[in-house]
């Protein structure tokens, strides 16, 4: 499956679970939902995802956790606050290029309007 065709999927969920119920869950139900959601149209989804981070000859194995990882071909970031903040959309601009993915979706749930709330990062596309 193509990455654009996941991104499809990812937004579509997100689209449902928000519509449901709306902003002001805390982020770890909003994992669950989209993990649910993305499951049950037959995509491979893993949660929390260690990402290793080399620096300077040092391996650190759990760096980082990345929310999402869909069909091991799209990050998803999840967030849900009032602001989304520059370093989150740099948060996962890192993870692409740490992971060697090349598609990112990051999607604050804190929104009136989701599409307001969902971003697309890309890394070498």
């Amino acid at each position: 499956m193509h990455e654009n065709d996941i991104s499809f999927e990812i937004r579509k969920a997100a689209f449902a679970i928000h519509t449901a119920l709306g902003p002001g869950l805390l982020e770890s139900v909003y994992e669950t939902l989209m993990h649910h959601e993305l499951r049950k149209v037959g995509l491979d989804v893993k949660t929390q995802v260690a990402l290793p981070v080399l620096y300077n000859g040092l391996k650190l194995e759990n760096g980082f956790r990345m929310d999402l990882l869909v069909e091991n071909k799209v990050v998803v970031e999840l967030k849900s606050v009032e602001t989304l903040l520059e370093v989150y959309h740099m948060q996962l601009l890192t993870y692409l290029k740490l992971s060697g993915h090349k598609l990112g979706l990051l999607i604050n749930f804190n929104v009136p309007l989701i599409k307001a709330g969902i971003f697309r990062k890309v890394n070498g596309l």
